[in-house]
Protein backbone atom coordinates (compact mmCIF):
# COMPACT_ATOMS: atom_id res chain seq x y z
CA UNK A 1 0.00 0.00 0.00
CA UNK A 2 1.22 3.41 -0.78
CA UNK A 3 2.49 5.75 2.04
CA UNK A 4 0.08 8.79 2.44
CA UNK A 5 3.08 11.31 3.23
CA UNK A 6 6.10 11.89 1.53
CA UNK A 7 9.79 10.62 2.49
CA UNK A 8 10.59 14.15 3.88
CA UNK A 9 7.50 13.99 6.30
CA UNK A 10 8.42 10.74 7.47
CA UNK A 11 12.12 11.77 8.53
CA UNK A 12 10.51 15.28 9.92
CA UNK A 13 8.23 12.68 12.31
CA UNK A 14 10.92 10.12 12.98
CA UNK A 15 13.28 13.46 14.19
CA UNK A 16 10.38 15.16 15.95
CA UNK A 17 9.23 11.57 17.46
CA UNK A 18 13.03 11.12 18.54
CA UNK A 19 13.56 14.40 20.28
CA UNK A 20 10.31 13.53 22.12
CA UNK A 21 11.19 9.96 23.52
CA UNK A 22 14.41 11.90 24.93
CA UNK A 23 12.87 14.70 26.34
CA UNK A 24 10.01 13.48 27.81
CA UNK A 25 7.73 16.48 27.11
CA UNK A 26 4.90 15.32 25.73
CA UNK A 27 3.69 11.68 26.22
CA UNK A 28 0.63 12.02 24.09
CA UNK A 29 2.38 13.43 21.06
CA UNK A 30 5.07 11.06 21.09
CA UNK A 31 2.09 8.17 20.48
CA UNK A 32 1.23 9.47 17.63
CA UNK A 33 4.14 8.84 16.05
CA UNK A 34 3.69 4.94 16.73
CA UNK A 35 1.41 2.68 15.93
CA UNK A 36 1.23 1.74 19.68
CA UNK A 37 -1.25 -1.65 19.14
CA UNK A 38 1.39 -3.46 16.93
CA UNK A 39 4.61 -1.38 17.62
CA UNK A 40 7.63 -3.90 17.86
CA UNK A 41 11.38 -3.35 18.66
CA UNK A 42 13.65 -5.40 17.94
CA UNK A 43 17.43 -4.55 19.94
CA UNK A 44 20.67 -6.10 20.94
CA UNK A 45 19.81 -8.98 23.45
CA UNK A 46 15.83 -7.83 23.68
CA UNK A 47 12.67 -7.59 21.79
CA UNK A 48 9.89 -5.26 23.56
CA UNK A 49 6.68 -3.93 22.13
CA UNK A 50 5.61 -0.07 22.72
CA UNK A 51 5.30 -0.21 26.59
CA UNK A 52 8.24 -1.69 26.96
CA UNK A 53 10.19 1.33 24.70
CA UNK A 54 8.32 3.84 26.94
CA UNK A 55 9.91 2.06 29.95
CA UNK A 56 12.97 1.99 28.60
CA UNK A 57 13.00 5.51 27.54
CA UNK A 58 11.63 7.12 31.04
CA UNK A 59 14.21 4.89 31.94
CA UNK A 60 17.22 7.12 30.41
CA UNK A 61 15.44 10.05 31.44
CA UNK A 62 15.24 9.11 35.11
CA UNK A 63 19.33 8.28 34.84
CA UNK A 64 20.47 11.23 32.31
CA UNK A 65 20.41 15.17 32.80
CA UNK A 66 21.01 16.93 29.93
CA UNK A 67 19.84 14.81 27.52
CA UNK A 68 20.34 15.25 23.37
CA UNK A 69 19.61 13.15 20.35
CA UNK A 70 21.17 13.79 16.73
CA UNK A 71 20.48 12.04 13.68
CA UNK A 72 22.95 11.47 11.29
CA UNK A 73 22.72 9.93 7.77
CA UNK A 74 19.15 9.35 7.23
CA UNK A 75 18.40 6.99 4.17
CA UNK A 76 14.43 6.47 3.40
CA UNK A 77 12.97 4.38 0.82
CA UNK A 78 9.28 3.27 0.60
CA UNK A 79 8.23 2.89 4.14
CA UNK A 80 11.49 2.36 5.82
CA UNK A 81 13.79 4.72 7.41
CA UNK A 82 17.83 3.70 8.10
CA UNK A 83 19.95 6.34 10.21
CA UNK A 84 22.45 6.92 12.86
CA UNK A 85 21.52 8.15 15.83
CA UNK A 86 23.31 9.72 19.17
CA UNK A 87 21.57 10.03 22.20
CA UNK A 88 24.07 11.74 24.66
CA UNK A 89 23.34 12.60 28.40
CA UNK A 90 25.39 12.98 32.05
CA UNK A 91 24.46 9.87 33.90
CA UNK A 92 23.80 11.06 37.43
CA UNK A 93 21.19 8.71 38.82
CA UNK A 94 20.86 5.08 38.63
CA UNK A 95 19.90 3.56 35.23
CA UNK A 96 17.70 0.48 35.61
CA UNK A 97 17.58 -0.10 32.15
CA UNK A 98 21.10 -0.58 31.00
CA UNK A 99 22.37 -3.91 29.21
CA UNK A 100 24.36 -5.01 32.40
CA UNK A 101 21.30 -4.16 34.56
CA UNK A 102 21.15 -1.49 37.08
CA UNK A 103 24.00 0.79 37.70
CA UNK A 104 24.84 3.85 39.85
CA UNK A 105 25.97 6.99 38.05
CA UNK A 106 29.42 7.70 37.60
CA UNK A 107 28.58 11.11 36.95
CA UNK A 108 30.19 11.13 32.90
CA UNK A 109 29.26 12.28 29.77
CA UNK A 110 27.46 8.83 27.88
CA UNK A 111 26.91 8.65 24.41
CA UNK A 112 24.65 5.75 22.64
CA UNK A 113 26.18 5.18 19.61
CA UNK A 114 22.95 3.49 17.36
CA UNK A 115 22.35 2.48 14.16
CA UNK A 116 18.51 2.15 13.23
CA UNK A 117 16.24 0.55 10.60
CA UNK A 118 12.55 1.90 11.13
CA UNK A 119 9.38 0.82 9.45
CA UNK A 120 5.97 2.82 8.89
CA UNK A 121 2.74 2.23 8.08
CA UNK A 122 0.62 3.78 5.29
CA UNK A 123 -0.23 6.91 7.56
CA UNK A 124 3.58 7.35 8.74
CA UNK A 125 3.16 5.84 12.10
CA UNK A 126 6.79 3.79 13.25
CA UNK A 127 5.57 -0.35 12.98
CA UNK A 128 8.68 -1.57 13.97
CA UNK A 129 12.05 -0.90 14.91
CA UNK A 130 15.07 -2.69 14.51
CA UNK A 131 18.42 -1.34 16.48
CA UNK A 132 21.96 -2.12 16.48
CA UNK A 133 24.69 -0.76 19.29
CA UNK A 134 27.54 -1.76 20.98
CA UNK A 135 26.27 -2.47 24.30
CA UNK A 136 30.27 -3.60 25.38
CA UNK A 137 31.14 -0.26 24.44
CA UNK A 138 28.07 1.41 26.43
CA UNK A 139 28.91 -0.55 29.52
CA UNK A 140 32.13 0.27 29.39
CA UNK A 141 30.97 4.23 29.50
CA UNK A 142 28.60 3.20 32.09
CA UNK A 143 31.14 2.24 34.23
CA UNK A 144 33.97 4.57 34.08
CA UNK A 145 34.42 6.27 36.95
Amino acid sequence: MPLSITREQLIARLIRAGELEVSGEDQVEVDSYFDISNYSFHGPGWDADYAGLTDYFKSIRAAFDNRSIKRGIIIAEGNNVACQTWIEGEFVRDFTKSPGGTLPPNGQHITFDLLNIFQFDDMGRIVEEWVQTDNAGLLRQLQSA
